[in-house]
């Protein structure tokens, strides 16, 4: 953690640049220039269409859709902690401490969201628009009960969606991503009741695990209507 708390970000360029993620360095992380290749071209071949059912946002197919599957959950959980950071109430309902933690929280979500951004280019989906009206941004317990769906929301999703990756690479990035959802997950459950970081474990003390259409349902509750999602072409095995 930073030994300050941090600012309200201007640009998501600045806060990747403050994690030392460079363009450069992301698509190295993905697999180099021969896996962008890779994903560059999966959604432009003739027997892969992108299709956009019902009006909703097609996520694509193969390990591109994976891949906005999860920039898709990023967009909302980075939204989700820049609201709650920027709100006028965040400094007298959270502590010092807490205003600390939550703020690093928002830092990483708004760095992952633009790390798929960028890593995806040409083929991400458009930035989503999320309806939080359904939230309770008034009380601290409303938004670390809110703070704790998103953050199992994300960690059983990219448990669920891993094995459904091609390109090994990519399984290795989600690894490190999921990894720190794990600890926002832990962390949160502490700040709501200390001690309770790895509750919600299955019979073998693992984390959950969901597909990505009980993702969908779950995310498109938090989603204007121009900007619902569909995973109807992702694989599901």
């Amino acid at each position: 953690m930073n030994n300050k708390i941090s600012s309200p970000p201007s640009k998501d360029e600045k806060l990747i640049s403050d994690f030392g993620i460079q363009r450069r360095n992301m698509l190295k992380f993905f697999g180099a220039s021969a896996a962008v290749i890779t994903l560059g071209t999966a959604c432009n071949k003739n027997d892969d269409p992108i299709v956009v059912p019902d009006g909703a946002i097609n996520l694509g197919s193969g390990d591109t859709g994976i891949l906005n599957y999860a920039y898709a959950l990023e967009q909302l959980e980075a939204a989700f902690y820049v609201q709650v950071v920027n709100a006028a109430n965040f400094t007298t309902l959270f502590s010092a401490t807490e205003q600390l933690y939550l703020s690093d929280i928002r830092d990483h979500e708004v760095a992952h969201r633009q790390f798929f951004k960028t890593a995806l280019g040409a083929n991400a989906i458009p930035g989503l628009t999320p309806n939080f009206t359904t939230i309770d941004f008034t009380t601290r317990i409303g938004i670390l009960n809110q703070a704790k769906a998103f953050e199992d929301t994300g960690v059983s999703a990219y448990n669920g969606a891993g094995k459904l990756l091609v390109d090994i690479n990519y399984l290795l990035t989600a690894g490190k991503i999921v990894s720190v959802e794990a600890r926002h997950a832990a962390l949160i459950r502490d700040l709501i009741s200390n001690g309770t970081f790895a509750d919600d474990l299955d019979a073998n003390a693992k984390d959950i695990e969901k597909t990505p259409a009980q993702v969908a349902v779950i995310a498109n509750t938090y989603l204007a209507a121009n900007s619902q999602i569909s995973g109807a072409n992702l694989p599901t095995s």
